[in-house]
């Protein structure tokens, strides 16, 4: 199959390490933060690309209650438990199983979680799926089932640069976001249990905005978790448009996940090198992190993130390029 779109995975974490971009002017482009070396994922670094679960995002206080059960996991990022704990998703060894058609190329992943992963019950058989096809899409599905109640919430964590890895900052990008209400966090991004709706001079991207004046006004610099509007539960809806204008790339992004995380790489302080020899400093990439929102382990109201036995986790994230 050819087309303009190509990415390179690694069944270590599942990570995407590369995803290349046609762009008007037929050169291309390698918009996802990482390394080139496998030694280099072995050492701590701020997930770039990976597979993230069982759970995405903080757990308050590092512990939940499930079925009359209290369920304590690490607090790898006091108080809260974050990304599914130390040795989550990101740090297993999938089983690949490649395959193409004359329209898709795919990678299937699988991997069983055991009972007591990380502190999580049940055993949990997990399925992802990344895709490319002729319409410049990057399909991601996540399947799963499980033998125990447990919380179950995937994403990915690929940090984009629609100007390519290693090109600076992402300041001169605009970000839209269809949403109207964020999940509630203090100031240590522990989720408080309530939404709240976003503020005009803040945390508003319903209408586009160059995130070099808007992420100076977000919490921490960092960025929040957005309710994605939607009209029945489950459908696949744009959620969000990262664009470059000196290039006219644009990526939009699609989900049947009920939040996506926005992310400003605000921990990237220039230590760590990427792939095309460039320190990485603050900011030179974003995440857009499509998930169920986190706090729902611990209050209802905010969606349902619970997977039981005889039920299907399903769910598709879609990151579509197009260049004007």
């Amino acid at each position: 199959m050819e087309c303009g779109l190509s990415c390179d995975i690694t069944n270590y974490g599942g990570i995407i390490t590369a995803i290349r971009v046609t762009r008007a002017d037929q050169s291309q482009v390698d918009v996802v933060l990482g390394f080139d070396k496998l030694k280099d994922y072995l050492e701590p670094h701020p997930l770039f690309g990976t597979l993230v679960g069982r759970v995405a995002g903080r757990i308050s206080g590092a512990r939940f209650h499930l079925d009359g059960r209290e369920f304590p996991l690490a607090a790898n990022d006091a108080p809260n438990h974050l990304h599914g704990g130390p040795s989550g998703f990101h740090k297993q060894f999938w089983q690949p199983e490649p395959s193409s058609t004359a329209h898709e190329a795919m990678l299937r992943l699988s991997y069983l979680s055991p009972d007591g992963e990380e502190g999580y019950p049940g055993n949990v058989r997990v399925v992802v799926t990344y895709s490319v096809n002729q319409n410049q899409e990057f399909r991601i599905r996540y399947e799963a089932e499980t033998d125990q109640a447990t919380p179950l919430s995937l994403t990915n964590h690929a940090y984009f640069n629609l100007a390519g890895e290693g090109s600076g900052t992402i300041e001169n990008q605009v970000l839209e976001v269809f949403s109207d209400e964020i999940a509630a966090t203090d100031e240590s991004m522990t989720l408080l249990g309530h939404r709240v709706p976003v503020t005009r001079q803040g945390n508003d991207f319903n209408q586009p905005r160059l995130l070099a004046e808007a992420i100076p006004l977000l919490l921490n610099n960092h960025g929040d978790n957005y309710f994605i509007r939607r009209s029945r539960k489950g459908e696949l809806v744009r959620t969000a448009i990262l664009s470059h204008p000196a290039s006219g790339l644009t990526m939009t992004t699609f989900t049947t996940q009920e939040t996506v995380q926005i992310y400003s790489a605000a921990i990237l302080d220039g230590t760590l090198i990427g792939k095309s020899g460039i320190s990485y400093v603050k900011h030179a990439g974003f995440c857009l992190e499509c998930q169920g929102c986190p706090g729902a382990v611990h209050t209802p109201e905010l969606g349902d993130i619970i997977l039981r036995p005889g039920e299907v986790y399903d769910h598709t994230t879609v990151y579509a390029f197009s260049s004007q």
